[in-house]
């Protein structure tokens, strides 16, 4: 009888690692794990031909690891430029093996990136309006917060002599400026005649503010009465350069020569102020009389404190500081305030007399929306890595066996992570350089690649730091915990706990997939709304024209001249336009009124036909009209002033204020002259056909626009040929009302469809991934006659559970979400069911459509050939 076989003894090589490898501590461990491991190979070596080549060519790839020295044991982290170059060709190789596998890991990570880098550099943009000023951190804007009528209102609106008498009066403030935008002005010089956008401002605007002179010097250039300050580009339209400018006469409105005293440098896109010119406060004051009066507010006011003050105790030395200059109201109170200037930009609005929100509020959106894009990415790289491991399995275990340390098995796993992402944003970069115009447009910005800076760079390895780490963390953390004899025995099993993790990966992407979506919907329809609500007046075929020049004077020849031209059906003019009625009073006076009732009514001056061409309605009484004679004393409300006033029969009442006493002749149904985001306001309207300044308001017939322009062109050259023809229509400056709004929609439906295409990316790897692993079980189930359909079923049934649940999750939150957004509009819609289904809706079609895919080519696949894969 033969004795039984033993097994042979382990390579000479094999020796030489049990004596080589490993810390002393943890040799005999080693070697007991690694001899295991050979009688495993030697017992299974003809069953299973394949595992066993695959685990001696990874121990001979590994085999220069047991040549380092042999007199010193290496430390468990040590690394060499052999294991360095090892870990790179295994990474490689596993890319180029797993190509779809692995284009998918890099297509969502590289859309993912390119996302969130078109988001950092609008926030960073954002972030960076007025953070160019060298004295930032002592300029503030001052404010008011006015008490009345049981409301607390706030407003930068202040009072003309207010910079001056700040600087004279308080000690802690070393300058003040006043500031007063001028609508678009007609300058001539020479043969050029052109528009140009500026404002008055005080002496000390350029020393408070870093706009670099040309020309000129800061503490002179707004000091003369008649001057004038120009940018350069103004400069170079008008004289040459900047040089040639300074001392020089340009006509001002056809009305008066102004001097140039200084010439500065273009304003900056990141400065929320736009200029081209500036005019001295001195001529402000000079030609508004209004100015003067302490009880009248407009202008802006900045101040720039001494250094080392304290703002906290400034702002309490002036709060009640007007009443210096006024007496004091029972029945309304006002108090200044002040506000750091660089933060004015993203904190502009204000809730119940305090700084509350502004664009901060889409700055910190996006920001969101950026992080969960890029998380989105991630989770598919975590999925598709963790759900693939069993193929990287028996690697781990043989690593491990030869002496690999679990923090080194961690290094190697984020090290591939950070190559996937580094050739993902590498694809990233070249995606932002050729989407960055299209979304410089959408946004209204004007964005570049700031290749040249180092904090690009910064940003971009910090977002490489980020994505590898998130993406590669967990399963760099599964892999490296496998048991080796385990792996290497019987292969590798998900607990449960992982197999919930990966579920639950999938549901935090559809949730914040499903929260975009519902985003994107509600964005959309509150924008629709605004679009399409009816405001009180016809803003279709309503053109404005400035009143200026010679057409002040010739106004009722342009309006009786115009009516014969073709396709104008009336003409008006008002003080504004009809959606900045921005004047305000507080002194309106009628019968009944409470004595110490203080109230705001805002109010307009308008010529007659105002009703007509606005197409307002009137609810009773009638419009100004020249067979009366008294009209000029006589008033027009809007329901909202007669609800405040009071009456019960209003035709023939008296109201007046301050010293102008007259009646009420007709009540408007409320129309908006201002945002939806604010609530319609009390007011009165009176006549002034006198005005030599504002908006003339032209009705054309429907489809004549066009005709109708070309005739009153026409008509304004001949009687106002010193100032060129503009115009601008109802429905675009009623637009610009809401540009955040719509461009917070476009973004929302852009990023909605890429979080859920992502999501789709990562869907389709997974659901491949799992008919591959089941494709004996798919064979097995045809032979024995299960069907097309009942396949696709039992293979699209788990994934679309997860969908589901993540529709119930992200549900309420989604609603949450957009109410608070909502919450920023007066006048909006109501979040319906219907919406939320909608968007549950279409995560659950496209999760379907993508799953099937997979489900159906694994349902028709022949089953001799399932059977027989290995």
């Amino acid at each position: 009888m033969k004795p039984p076989r033993q097994p042979p003894s382990p390579p000479r090589w094999a020796q030489r690692l049990l004596s080589w490898w490993g810390h002393p501590d943890t040799r005999e461990e080693t070697q007991g794990d690694l001899l295991e491991l050979y009688d495993y190979w030697v017992q299974t070596a003809g069953k299973r031909r394949a595992d066993w080549r695959y685990s001696l060519s990874t121990l001979k790839l590994l085999r220069p690891l047991a040549q380092t020295n042999t007199t010193q044991y290496p430390s468990p982290f040590f690394l060499n430029a052999t294991m360095i170059r090892n870990y790179f060709i295994i990474a490689w190789r596993n890319l180029i093996r797993n190509k779809a596998f692995s284009g998918i890991n890099i297509l969502g990570l590289a859309l993912g990136m390119s996302c969130s880098l078109l988001i950092l550099l609008w926030v960073q943009d954002e972030r960076g309006v007025d953070a160019f000023h060298a004295n930032g951190s002592q300029l503030y804007q001052v404010y008011e917060r006015q008490y009345y009528d049981g409301k607390i209102e706030a407003n930068y609106f202040t009072q003309g002599l207010l910079a001056d008498e700040l600087k004279r009066v308080i000690p802690e403030v070393q300058l003040a400026s006043g500031l007063e935008d001028i609508a678009p002005i007609t300058f001539e010089a020479g043969k050029t005649i052109n528009k140009q956008n500026g404002t008055f401002a005080g002496a000390d605007f350029f020393q408070m503010f870093s706009y670099p002179l040309l020309q000129g010097t800061p503490a002179t250039a707004l000091s003369r009465p008649g001057g004038i300050a120009v940018s350069r580009r103004m400069a170079e339209q008008f004289f040459g350069n900047a040089e040639q400018a300074i001392g020089k006469s340009i006509r001002y409105q056809d009305k008066e020569d102004l001097q140039v005293t200084a010439v500065f440098e273009n304003i900056p896109a990141n400065s929320s102020q736009q200029f081209d010119f500036l005019r001295p406060w001195v001529d402000f004051v000079k030609l508004n009389e209004w100015a003067k009066n302490w009880g009248n507010t407009n202008p802006l006011t900045f101040v720039q404190l001494r250094t080392g003050t304290d703002p906290v105790k400034v702002e309490a030395k002036i709060k009640e500081f007007i009443y210096q200059y006024r007496a004091k109201n029972t029945g309304s109170r006002t108090e200044l305030a002040l506000q750091p200037y660089p933060e004015k930009y993203l904190h502009s609005t204000f809730k119940n007399g305090q700084v509350d929100g502004g664009r901060i509020e889409y700055v910190r959106l996006f920001s969101l929306v950026a992080l969960f894009i890029l998380l989105i990415a991630c989770v598919n790289f975590m999925n598709l890595a963790t759900a693939r491991s069993t193929k990287r399995a028996k690697e781990v275990g043989v690593r491990k066996v030869i002496g690999a340390v679990r923090s080194a098995l961690m290094g190697q796993f984020v090290g591939e992570a950070m190559l996937i992402t580094f050739l993902a944003i590498l694809i990233a970069v070249m995606l932002v350089s050729v989407l960055l115009p299209g979304f410089s447009m959408l946004t209204g910005k004007q964005l570049t690649l700031p290749i040249d800076q180092p904090q690009f760079w910064a940003m971009l390895l910090g977002l490489l730091a980020l994505t590898g780490l998130v993406s590669g963390s967990y399963p760099a953390f599964f892999l490296s915990s496998l048991s080796p004899a385990r792996v290497l025995k019987g292969g590798v099993t998900f607990k449960a706990g992982a197999t919930l993790f990966r579920k639950g990966l999938v549901v935090f992407q559809f949730s914040l997939s499903i929260i975009l979506i519902v985003g994107m919907i509600v964005m959309y329809r509150q924008t629709d709304y605004i679009q399409t609500k009816n405001l009180g007046y016809n803003r279709e075929n309503l053109i404005y024209i400035p009143l200026e020049g010679d057409l002040s004077a010739k106004y009722d020849l342009l309006k009786e001249e115009a009516g014969k031209l073709p396709g104008i059906l009336s003409l008006s003019r008002m003080r504004e336009s009809p959606t900045q009625i921005g004047h305000h009073i507080n002194d309106a006076n009628w019968t009944g009124k409470d004595p110490n009732l203080v109230t705001s009514f805002a109010n307009t001056a308008v010529e007659y036909d105002f009703v007509k061409t606005m197409k307002l309605q009137l609810s009773e009484g009638r419009d100004f009209d020249r067979s009366f004679g008294i009209d000029s004393l006589s008033y027009l409300i809007n329901e909202t002033a007669l609800a405040k006033i009071g009456y019960k029969n209003p035709i023939g009442k008296p109201l007046s204020w301050g010293q102008r006493q007259g009646t009420i002749i007709g009540v408007l149904k409320d129309f908006h002259f201002t945002s939806m985001h604010q609530a319609i306001e009390p007011l009165i309207v009176r006549l002034d056909n006198k005005r030599q300044w504002g908006t003339i308001l032209v009705r054309t017939e429907a489809g004549k626009t066009s005709e109708a322009l070309a005739g009153l062109e026409t008509l304004c050259r001949e009687l106002n040929p010193k100032f060129p023809f503009t115009y601008q229509f109802s429905d675009q400056e009623f637009d610009k009302l809401y540009k955040s709004e719509q461009v917070v929609s476009q973004l929302a439906n852009y990023f909605a469809l890429l979080a859920i295409f992502i999501s789709c990316l990562g869907l389709f790897g997974l659901s491949t991934f799992t008919a591959e692993q089941r494709t004996k079980e798919i064979g097995v189930r045809k032979v024995l006659g299960a069907s097309v359909a009942s396949v696709v079923t039992l293979l699209s049934t788990d994934f679309l559970k997860l969908v589901l649940i993540a529709l119930v999750i992200a549900t309420p939150v989604a609603w949450y979400v957009m109410n608070q957004w909502l919450r920023g509009f007066v006048y909006k819609i109501d979040i319906e069911w219907w919406m939320l289904a909608v968007a549950g809706l279409v995560a659950v079609c496209i999760a379907f459509v993508t799953i099937s895919f997979q489900s159906v080519k694994a349902a028709l696949m022949n089953p001799v050939k399932s059977l027989r894969s290995e």
